[in-house]
């Protein structure tokens, strides 16, 4: 359940400006302030079942998304390759290996979509 929350949650982050502004607001009700689906349906004046299918549709309509646009799959890669980098810039300032400072110049290159070794080298 940790994983679907934390994988809506940041789908929401990215996509949720494309949603209904009822949308978002059940969304964000029932997964960043933890309200039950009866909860949610009291406050907006509406059937628990209402509110079970728009949560519902609103997830697939969030997967779509990502499914064609891929901007979670690419921050996730982008978020690994930048923690690569910081944790061999750490070992390279405690006295590391030159090599270390080459693969973090390449990682920001790629991350940059430059050709290698042109990073800070314009």
């Amino acid at each position: 359940m940790l994983e679907k929350l934390t994988r809506i949650a940041r789908l929401l982050d990215f996509y949720g400006p494309l949603l209904t502004p009822k949308q978002r607001e059940w969304l964000e009700l029932h997964y960043y302030h933890d309200f039950s689906l009866r909860e949610i349906a009291s406050a907006s004046g509406v059937s628990r079942q209402a509110v079970h299918d728009g949560i519902q549709r609103a997830e697939k309509l969030l997967e779509g998304y990502e499914s064609k646009l891929g901007f979670l799959a690419r921050y996730q890669v982008e978020k690994e390759k930048l923690e690569e980098v910081a944790r061999s810039l750490e070992f390279y300032s405690q006295g590391g290996g030159e090599e270390l400072l080459r693969r973090s110049i390449k990682i920001v290159d790629e991350l940059l979509n430059l050709p290698e070794g042109n990073f800070g080298r314009g």
